[in-house]
Order: C-alpha cells, then structure tokens, then sequence
C-alpha cells in the first residue's frame, strides 16, 4: 500500500509505501479458482485498507494523520500543510491488478 498526492497536472508524489495487509482464506472452505475469496469485495478492501493507514491510538482525534503526511509531503517539495490536506478528498484507489483479482471468475461456456 501506499499512499500519494495528485498533483493539478495529474502526476502522483509518493509520500509512503511502507505499510500493507495479508488477504488469507481457511483451508477448510470451498476449493478456490485462484481468485479472491467469496467474501472479499471492493468495500472490504477499501475498509482494510482505511484500516491500516489510520490512526491506531484512541488519543487520536483526527480522521487522518494530517500533519504526518504534510511533513512527508513537504520532505517531497510540497508546499503543503496539513490543514491544506484536510481539505483535499482522501481516495482508496485499486490497483488494476486488485481489480482484476476480484473480478469474478468468466462463467464457463458450454461447446458443442
């Protein structure tokens, strides 16, 4: 996972990629066709990701860590505050190869 700034002129500035998540399913399910697990879906993902990237303690009264991500951003050449991020929508957006892998599997077509 990582998390970026979108820039007006559309290019993304990579403030961290150093946290992430393990997907798993019991071995005592159905057997699987190498997709992701029944129960995964873009709003399960979208929450474990949210998940892993807010604020773990309760002290924390902030949606998001503004001010740690502002600093990043500005070690990047961002003039950038955090009430300047406050104010800018926070997306979870997917890889086109998590997309891929939630897909359900084609249905397979019957041949004469």
């Amino acid at each position: 996972m990582s998390e970026f700034a979108t820039l007006e002129n559309g290019r993304r500035v990579l403030l961290h990629e150093d946290r992430g998540f393990t997907i798993g399913w019991r071995s005592t399910g159905e057997p699987h066709s190498g997709g992701a697990p029944v129960n995964e879906t873009r709003d399960t993902i979208t929450q474990t990701v949210l998940t892993v990237v807010l604020p773990d303690d309760d002290e924390c009264t902030e949606e998001h860590p503004w001010p740690w991500l502002a600093e990043l951003a500005r070690a990047r050449g961002l003039d950038v505050t955090a009430e300047d991020l406050r104010g800018l929508p926070y997306e979870v957006v997917l890889t086109d190869a998590v997309t891929r892998w939630l897909a359900p599997p084609e249905a397979e077509v019957e041949r004469d």
